[in-house]
């Protein structure tokens, strides 16, 4: 396994991989390396010739200057994590490797990032759409794989990809839970003792709400509220939003007819914010 930290040395490699007729399987991160990572790693793997990790914490992702600061950066630890699980390349760019001097061209996908964690924290997804764009310029990858968690960013991802012309499948896989149903996330490890025991409330909520849909409620509404009073429950979780839209274009929704829809919450636990989704299937 070899760290590369330039976008220069990375290009070159991923150029003669491709001309050895290789496929690339890449995964994007910004480090705290938990079990939801690694099980996209492990896809990778299993899919690809050759393994590429990225680590860069994105800056211009946050929203809040201190959010960006507390995140957790340890990239030998991630790395002794990752040399476990068979990777080729990490990519650990500093940045101004990403971000050059005077740079300022930004991608923004238009309507999908306006809603849910778009409207929650302006600007966070046309820096996502602008590094994510970087690293597939990059490395041209034939499969780049995220979370079913972030699901408005997979939307987002798949629309770049297809409008941008990259040659780039996006694997999605399903989100990876700790026991007590907490969706993982490097953000857990903020949470007191008492946050954690409390914050399972919103895949319990989510629970309840996939209950109703397989007993045959196809309100946007009533879904809607079963949600929001599960969560709600919870003294210690404060509700940032909550929503039932159309899985693939995020639009609100009254009701849930052929298409898949998507329920997403994202709850606070003091000064920690979560996010979780479940997708509702009517053809399953």
């Amino acid at each position: 396994m070899e760290i590369i930290n330039r976008r220069q040395r990375l290009a070159s490699l991923t150029r003669k991989i491709r001309r050895e007729n290789k496929t690339i399987g890449f995964v994007p991160t910004m480090g705290a390396l938990h079990q939801g990572h690694l099980s996209l790693v492990q896809e990778a793997r299993q899919m690809s010739d050759v393994v590429i990790v990225s680590i860069f914490v994105n800056p211009t992702q946050f929203n809040e200057g201190s959010d960006f600061k507390k995140y957790p950066r340890d990239l030998t630890a991630d790395a002794a994590t990752l040399s476990d699980y068979q990777v080729d390349y990490i990519f650990a760019p500093d940045e101004n490797e990403i971000y050059g001097e005077n740079f300022s061209t930004y991608v923004y996908v238009e309507n999908l990032t306006e809603t849910l964690e778009g409207a929650a924290r302006p600007g966070h997804f046309r820096g996502v759409a602008t590094v994510v764009t970087i690293l597939f310029n990059t490395i041209r990858p034939d499969f780049a794989f995220f979370g079913q968690k972030d699901a408005q960013q997979v939307a987002v991802i798949e629309r770049l990809t297809k409008d941008l012309g990259f040659d780039t499948e996006i694997i999605v896989a399903p989100t990876v839970r700790e026991d007590s149903g907490l969706a993982m996330s490097s953000r857990n490890a903020r949470l007191t003792d008492e946050e954690k025991a409390a914050a399972p409330i919103i895949y319990r909520a989510l629970k309840e709400v996939r209950s109703a849909f397989n007993r045959g409620e196809r309100s946007a509404a009533a879904l809607h509220d079963i949600l929001e009073k599960t969560i709600e429950s919870e003294p210690l979780a404060k509700i940032d939003y909550i929503a039932v839209v159309d899985n693939t274009t995020l639009e609100p929704l009254e009701r849930i007819g052929e298409n898949r829809a998507l329920v997403a919450a994202a709850v606070r636990f003091g000064d920690v914010r979560l996010i979780d989704n479940i997708v509702l299937d009517p053809k399953q």
